[in-house]
């Protein structure tokens, strides 16, 4: 059975414009999912290619599936690359209008090189409908079944994938930082003389004699998808210390309240009280009411006693 239907280089200019517009004025949709899939893993290389073999014979369907693939994935990497280098960045918008510019210049070179082929449709194409012959041999038979219950379970799936929102991990990010904002440079050197701190040194050789506190940056990140209210405290050597945050000591900091996603991060101030090699300093947190800590982070550091 012969069919007519639209040019298939066509129906890709079509469905990729039909992406561009949901995700311009339906930011969240399925159609997004399963546009997306094909615009960037089978488009790009199925047009480059057309436009390459327009006046040559068709090749043979798994072999362009299967070119097509690897050349989409190619085509996206090195646009990708570019982008990166530029002052778009590798950002949805600049991907998408990228992409799509390279699909729609192709799949206009691919239908204006067949538009010259004689006796050809660069609109139209014809397909030939054939019917499996179930007179073909026993593996055939068996082979084809596998092969439509593989694809249909595989858009079963699919289906049920985006009919059912995943559930979202659900947890607490809970860090620290040094002076220079990163995960390094922490106090590790305290001088101390008649129980007050009179220097500090950090992981980078920076010095403090004024302020005598160990300054790190505490974090906290909400993933827990809903409002947590989190409590924090510190032991040295596994004994109760306290924190100094805001120039004010205290046995708990908190509560500190988070939405979901919601992220605090401040300044604390560490400061041990007697003298002693690789004390152990360990900042705990708490969730709620909690009496455990759901979470906590260690630091090591030598006290010297100064006359």
């Amino acid at each position: 059975m012969k069919l007519k239907i639209l040019n298939v280089i066509l129906i890709v200019d079509i469905l990729s414009l039909l992406l561009i517009l949901s995700i311009l004025f339906i930011p969240s949709t399925i159609a997004r999912v399963i546009l997306g899939l094909p615009f960037l893993l089978f488009f790009p290389g199925f047009t480059l290619i057309s436009a390459l073999f327009a006046k040559k014979d068709r090749m043979d369907n798994i072999e362009l599936l299967a070119l097509s693939g690897a050349m989409s994935i190619a085509i996206v990497a090195l646009i990708g690359f570019g982008l990166n280098y530029s002052s778009w960045g590798i950002r949805l918008e600049p991907v998408l209008y990228s992409v799509w510019t390279f699909i729609f210049i192709t799949s206009a070179i691919a239908l204006i090189r067949r538009a010259h082929r004689s006796k050809i449709h660069i609109f139209v194409n014809e397909i030939t409908l054939v019917l499996p012959r179930w007179e073909d041999s026993l593996f055939n038979k068996i082979f084809s079944i596998i092969l439509i219950t593989a694809i249909f379970s595989a858009l079963g799936v699919l289906a049920i994938k985006l009919a059912v929102p995943a559930i979202e991990e659900q947890f607490t990010e809970f860090y620290i930082l040094g002076i220079t904002g990163k995960a390094q440079d922490y106090p590790i050197e305290y001088d101390i003389k008649d129980g007050q701190i009179t220097q500090v040194v950090y992981g980078d050789g920076t010095t403090n004699s004024i302020s005598g506190l160990g300054i790190v940056n505490l974090g906290i990140v909400n993933h827990q998808q809903k409002t947590v209210g989190y409590f924090v405290k510190m032991t040295i050597d596994d004994k109760p210390a306290v924190i100094n945050f805001g120039g004010t000591n205290m046995d708990i900091l908190g509560p500190i309240d988070l939405k979901t996603n919601e992220k605090w991060e401040n300044a604390i101030g560490i400061a041990p009280q007697r003298a002693g090699d690789n004390q152990k300093v360990k900042i705990l947190l708490f969730r709620g009411a909690e009496v455990t800590p759901e979470n906590s982070l260690q630091l090591l550091i030598n006290v010297n006693q100064t006359e």
